[in-house]
């Protein structure tokens, strides 16, 4: 399946999830897209509120459904909670690592930062976005690509990083520290609720 391209806002609306974890999407109209996204809507079953949650991450971190089971799959080979191990993946992704620095102000901006070759991982260019980073790997910015425009401007635009990473402002480089802990993960996600819905 081609990965979605459209409105990311419309997606949002659809799970009544902030997929960028600003808000943004939903402050003005918290309901579903289209003609009667404002119509009120029946029950979701289970199976519909288990589809509902496993949307939601799969659309927040721009995964199609291959690459998402894939790495569920993983997770459930890893010794901790499976939905928890499994959150801890898609947070290891390069692309994700990439815009919790701040390189780029969404998912589909660092990706796109990755797969233009703008970006290495202890000095070696990577241009895969689904790379598992490992912890003590230093991600930085090619040198070449130090004065990008659109970086500069995510930059400036950063108030917090999370702490599983640090950031070095001289370098524009940042480590992968440790592993974040679930309480440091969107507390919005029931990842037990994806476990469910892969394990019927």
């Amino acid at each position: 399946m081609a990965r979605y391209t459209g409105p990311s806002y419309k997606k949002a609306r659809r799970v009544g999830f902030s997929i960028s974890e600003t808000g943004k999407e939903l402050a003005r109209r918290p309901y579903g897209p289209g003609q009667h996204g404002n119509a009120r809507k029946g029950k979701l079953s289970d199976y519909g509120v288990q589809l509902k949650e496993k949307q939601k991450v799969r659309f927040m971190y721009g995964l199609n459904e291959k690459q998402f089971r894939k790495t569920f799959d993983e997770a459930a080979k890893l010794k901790g909670v499976h939905g928890e191990d499994f959150l801890k993946l898609l947070e290891s992704r390069l692309d994700n690592l990439v815009y919790r620095l701040g390189f780029a102000t969404t998912r589909r901006g660092a990706r796109q930062l990755v797969n233009h070759g703008h970006i290495t991982v202890n000095g070696k260019k990577v241009d895969i976005p689904s790379y598992r980073v490992k912890v003590g790997d230093t991600i930085a910015l090619k040198e070449g690509s130090k004065d990008h425009k659109a970086v500069l401007e995510a930059l400036e635009k950063v108030t917090k990083r999370v702490e599983f990473v640090t950031y070095d402002e001289k370098n524009l480089s940042g480590v992968y520290v440790r592993m974040p802990e679930r309480n440091e993960l969107n507390a919005d996600i029931n990842e037990s609720l994806i476990v469910e819905f892969y394990n019927k």
